[in-house]
């Protein structure tokens, strides 16, 4: 949970060992063939979820030409700001926020290049809770997985948000499909991800997030699997198979 404002600083959920794995990989956020290689190519349907999530919760548009204008987004673990770009160009005022001090330099440097305004802060969930910030849609995508304290890490996104925001969550289900898929294939065998870059015991199931979501003042309204093809080379999204890769929407009460 954050401290009182009147305190030093918020207490951090932040995981040191978890951080310098990603603080190594910076540099290869936006390379396709890298070490986010899985990242790249998850990414359209994480998009196709998110945005329509956005558009059914707040009446938008996704044909109108900026449809997310007039809403602030926090992408938190933004890592080198592969939702924060895309959000932008949508028209949302998003802030990036990444507790791994070396991916906000590439973050910023990709958005310049690209044209881009986006505010993009080394900083933590606890510690923009602390200091008062409010956001229409936190995204929180692969990141509870690597905190120290889950329930009071998602508390803290909760704050973050405004009454009837909306937060988006993914991370990896936790059984023997998980293991092989996102451990032994992912970092052993495909060599996708640098070894030890999970540990399968920090994985969440889908009935575990909710009720910590529920846990955290939050209302979840919808879960779906990121599923992977290995013939087509792809993900898509399901209504059943959440073995994996799996994604929630949750509300903040009015």
């Amino acid at each position: 949970m954050p401290e009182s404002q009147d305190g030093p600083a918020a207490q951090s959920t932040v995981d040191p060992a978890e951080i310098a794995k990603f603080e190594a990989m910076a540099a290869d956020w936006w390379d396709p063939a890298g070490k986010f290689r899985p990242l790249h190519m998850l990414n359209p349907v994480r998009l196709d979820y998110i945005t329509r999530q956005i558009a059914a919760e707040f009446d938008r548009d996704l044909m109108a030409e900026r449809p997310f204008s007039g809403l602030r987004l926090l992408d938190i673990g933004c890592g080198g700001g592969l939702l924060c770009e895309p959000m932008a160009r949508l028209g949302a005022e998003v802030v990036g926020a990444d507790a791994a001090a070396r991916n906000i330099p590439v973050a910023k440097v990709h958005a310049d290049q690209s044209g881009l305004d986006i505010d993009y802060r080394h900083t933590t969930a606890e510690d923009m809770a602390a200091a008062g910030e409010a956001f229409d849609v936190v995204l929180n995508m692969e990141v509870v997985e690597h905190v120290a304290d889950p329930l009071a890490y998602l508390t803290a996104c909760q704050t973050l948000l405004v009454p009837g925001g909306l937060m988006v969550a993914s991370t990896l289900n936790r059984n023997p499909k998980s293991f092989l898929m996102g451990i032994v294939g992912a970092e052993y065998v495909m060599r996708w991800l640098p070894k030890g870059t999970h540990e399968w015991r920090k994985f969440i199931t889908p009935d575990e997030l909710f009720e910590l979501l529920k846990k955290a003042g939050l209302d979840p309204v919808d879960r779906k699997g990121f599923v992977f093809n290995p013939v087509r080379w792809t993900f898509s999204i399901s209504d059943a198979d959440l073995s994996v890769n799996y994604v929630t929407a949750s509300r903040k009460p009015a």
